[in-house]
C-alpha cells in the first residue's frame, strides 16, 4: 500500500476527470443497435484525446491467461464485470442493461471507474438494481474516512443492501487500492464486519466497486480468463468510484 503524495493527487485529480468525461461520452452512445465493439472503440478515441493511455488495454492480471485485448470492460445483462467487447454481433438491445467500467493513466497516475447504464426502456426491477447499486457504492465512498477501517466500508454497503433488497453481494469479487497501478493493495470487500481489515489514511487511494445480482450472489469465471456472470443467468449491475482518503474524509475523483 503506497500513500499518494500532494503531487500524485493533484494528477489523479486530473486523470479522475478526464476518465469521467470519457464514461459520460460512452454513455450517450449507448442505444438499441449500438455494437459493445463500438463503444470499446469510443471509448479508446476519448481517452487517447486528451493526451492519456488506455489502463486496461493490454493489461495481464495473475490470474489472466492472456493480457486484457480491449480499452472498455463491458457487462450486459448477466454480466457481473469484465466483459470483452470485441465481437462485431455483440449488439444492444432495448431493455439491456449494461455495465462499461474503464480507467487511463495519466502522467503515470492510474483512475478506474464503472457504472451500469440502461439500453432504451428497462423494466422496474432493473431500475431499482441499478439505483441500488449506486447508493451502495455512495455509501461506501462516505464510509471511506480517516480512522474508519477497511470493514467500514463493506460493513456500510452490505447493511444497507440488506435493509432495502434481496439482492446477492458479489463476494468473489472487490474493490481495490488504485493509483500507481491498476490494482494496489488494500482489497476492499463488499460486505464485512466495522473495525476490522486496514485503517484508512489521508493519502489512500481506493477504488470502491459494489457489484450487486437480481438473484444468487454466486458467480461463474468464464474460460477467457475474464468474463464473470451470476451463476443463475440475472442481471448484475456494478458501479465504482475512484476516491482519495483526505483528512476531511472521502473526496471523489472520477466525477466533473
Amino acid at each position: 500500500m503506497r500513500i499518494k503524495t500532494p503531487d500524485d493527487i493533484d494528477r489523479l485529480r486530473i486523470a479522475g476527470r478526464h476518465l469521467a468525461q470519457v464514461l459520460h461520452a460512452v454513455e450517450r452512445a449507448v442505444a438499441p443497435g449500438v455494437t459493445l465493439k463500438e463503444l470499446n472503440d469510443i471509448a479508446e478515441r476519448e481517452i487517447r484525446a486528451r493526451g492519456d493511455i488506455p489502463a486496461f488495454l493490454g493489461y495481464r492480471p495473475s490470474s489472466a491467461p492472456k493480457a486484457f485485448p480491449a480499452t472498455l470492460c463491458v457487462a450486459l445483462n448477466d454480466v457481473v464485470v469484465h466483459g470483452i467487447p470485441t465481437k462485431d454481433d455483440a449488439v444492444l438491445r432495448e431493455g439491456d442493461i449494461l455495465g462499461i467500467d474503464t480507467g487511463l493513466v495519466h502522467e503515470e497516475m492510474i483512475v478506474d471507474s464503472g457504472r451500469t447504464v440502461p439500453v432504451g426502456k428497462i423494466d422496474r426491477t432493473a431500475q431499482e438494481l441499478i439505483a441500488v447499486t449506486h447508493e451502495a457504492l455512495m455509501i461506501g465512498i462516505d464510509a471511506a474516512r480517516p480512522g474508519n477501517t477497511v470493514g467500514d466500508i463493506g460493513h456500510a454497503i452490505e447493511t444497507y443492501v440488506k435493509k432495502v433488497s434481496t439482492f446477492g453481494i458479489v463476494e468473489h469479487l472487490c474493490g481495490h487500492g488504485v493509483g500507481h497501478k491498476v490494482h494496489e493493495e488494500p482489497q476492499i470487500p463488499n460486505y464485512g464486519r466495522a473495525g476490522t481489515g486496514a485503517t484508512l489514511v489521508p493519502g489512500m487511494v481506493l477504488a470502491i466497486e459494489p457489484m450487486l445480482n437480481e438473484g444468487s450472489k454466486d458467480v461463474i469465471f468464464e474460460r477467457d480468463g475474464y468474463t464473470v456472470r451470476t451463476s443463475d443467468g440475472t442481471r448484475s449491475a456494478h458501479f465504482e468510484h475512484t476516491i482519495v482518503v483526505t483528512e476531511h474524509g472521502p473526496e471523489i475523483l472520477t466525477e466533473v
